[in-house]
C-alpha cells in the first residue's frame, strides 16, 4: 500500500499539473494516476513528466473498461466526433475513488475547469460526473473549486480553500501566469491529446464498434497501427492493417499471431499486413487479401508477374502466387458516413430511453 493523502487524475495536460503543484504547495501529499487506453495516454511519457515535474505518478490501464463502456454506448451520449466525454470523466473518477484506498488517500482532485470544456465541463456536467462517480463531497477541482461548494477535504481543514482558485472559462491565460509562477517551464499544448475526438480515427473506430461481435481493447491498438482497410467477401467482414513505414511494420508484428494471418511478399521488400480474425476466412478472401498487400511493393508491381506472398495462420505458413492489385473495393467508410449512423443511433437511444434526464433530474 502507498500512503497519499490526495490522489490527483493526471492527463499531462497543463491544468492536471497545475491542479498536482497546487496542491502539494500546501505541503499535501499528492500521487497522481495517468489513465491509459488505446485512445488516450501516454505510458511512454510517464518517465519524462516525473522528472521534468518532479511528481508521483502511476500508469492505471482502463482499456478494457472504457471498451466496455464503448460497446454498451455511453449513457450521455457522444461529443463532435465520437468522444463519450461525461461518461468518460465518470470511468476515470470511478476508478480513482477504487483506488483511494490502496493510496490511503481521503480525496481525488482533477484539473477540471469550470466552463473550459461545452461537453463535459459546465457546470451541470461537473455535478453529474461527481454524482454518478460516488465522489460527492470527495471531488475536489482546485483550480476552480472556488466557483463550488467546499469538499470535506476543505471543510476539515485537510486542503486550504483560501488557496485554492476561481478559474472559470476557455482562456489559458490565468493558467499560463500560473505555470510562470510555479517555475513550469516546459507548457503542454492545449490539445486534449484523446484520438476519438479526431474524425478519422472515429471513423475506424466506429467500423471496429460495429463490425465486430465483441470488440476488445486489443482490437482498437489494432485499429490505430497502419493502413486500415474493410472489404466484405464472400459475406465475411475482412479487416486488414497494412504497415506505411518501418514504424508501422514493427508494431504490427505484435499481431502477427497464430489467431490473427499475415501477409508478407516473398522475393521483394515491402509492408507487412495483418488480417484481423475473429472466424476464418474464406479462401477467396485470402488470396485477394495477398494481392493487395503485395500491390504495396512498388518492386512486385513492376515486376509486372505472379509473385509469391507468404501468409501465416494458426502457426502454419503457406505460400500464393498472386498477381499485384490495389482493389478499390478495400476501404474504409468516409468519415461522414460513419456520422451519420453514429447520429441516427444516438437519435434511436434518445428516442427510446432519454438519457437519463440527467441534468435535469440530478440531486447533487
Amino acid at each position: 500500500m502507498k500512503t497519499a493523502q490526495i490522489i490527483c487524475l493526471f492527463s499531462g495536460g497543463l491544468d492536471s499539473i497545475l491542479a498536482a503543484k497546487l496542491l502539494e504547495q500546501q505541503g499535501l501529499s499528492v500521487h497522481c494516476v495517468h489513465f491509459v487506453s488505446p485512445f488516450f495516454g501516454q505510458a511512454r511519457t510517464v518517465p519524462h513528466w516525473r522528472n521534468i515535474y518532479n511528481l508521483s505518478i502511476d500508469c492505471v490501464d482502463v482499456g478494457e473498461e472504457f471498451v466496455a463502456m464503448l460497446r454498451r454506448r455511453p449513457t450521455y451520449g457522444f461529443g463532435k466526433e465520437l468522444n463519450p466525454c461525461v461518461d468518460c470523466k465518470i470511468l476515470l473518477a470511478s476508478r480513482a475513488r477504487e483506488l483511494m484506498s490502496y493510496y490511503g488517500a481521503s480525496c481525488i482532485a482533477t484539473g477540471e475547469v469550470l466552463g473550459q470544456r461545452p461537453m463535459s465541463q459546465r457546470r451541470d456536467t461537473l455535478n453529474v460526473i461527481k454524482r454518478d462517480a460516488l465522489l460527492k463531497g470527495t471531488l475536489l477541482r482546485p483550480l476552480s473549486a472556488l466557483h463550488m461548494e467546499p469538499t470535506e477535504a476543505e471543510l476539515s481543514g485537510l486542503v486550504d480553500r483560501s488557496r485554492l482558485l476561481g478559474i472559470s472559462g476557455r482562456g489559458r491565460k490565468d493558467q499560463l501566469a500560473l505555470a510562470q509562477a510555479m517555475g513550469i517551464t516546459e507548457i503542454p499544448s492545449p490539445a486534449g491529446g484523446c484520438r476519438l475526438t479526431e474524425k478519422e480515427n472515429a471513423s475506424r473506430y466506429w467500423r471496429v464498434l460495429t463490425s465486430l461481435p465483441q470488440p476488445t481493447a486489443s482490437d482498437f491498438y489494432f485499429a490505430n497501427t497502419g493502413r486500415q482497410y474493410w472489404r466484405t467477401i464472400a459475406g465475411q467482414e475482412c479487416w486488414l492493417a497494412i504497415g506505411r513505414n518501418q514504424y508501422d511494420n514493427l508494431a504490427l508484428e505484435a499481431f502477427a499471431t497464430p489467431e490473427n494471418m499475415s501477409f508478407k511478399v516473398a522475393d521483394f521488400s515491402g509492408p507487412l499486413a495483418v488480417a484481423r480474425q475473429w472466424q476464418a476466412w474464406p479462401a477467396e478472401a485470402v488470396r485477394e487479401a495477398a494481392a493487395f498487400a503485395a500491390s504495396f511493393s512498388p518492386r512486385a508491381v513492376k515486376s509486372g508477374q505472379l509473385v509469391r506472398v507468404l501468409v501465416s495462420t494458426g502457426g502454419q505458413q503457406s505460400e500464393l502466387n498472386v498477381l499485384p492489385c490495389r482493389d478499390a473495393a478495400w476501404g474504409n467508410e468516409p468519415w461522414e458516413a460513419a456520422r451519420a449512423a453514429i447520429r441516427a443511433e444516438q437519435k434511436e437511444r434518445q428516442h427510446a430511453a432519454p438519457a437519463n434526464k440527467a441534468y435535469k433530474n440530478a440531486e447533487f
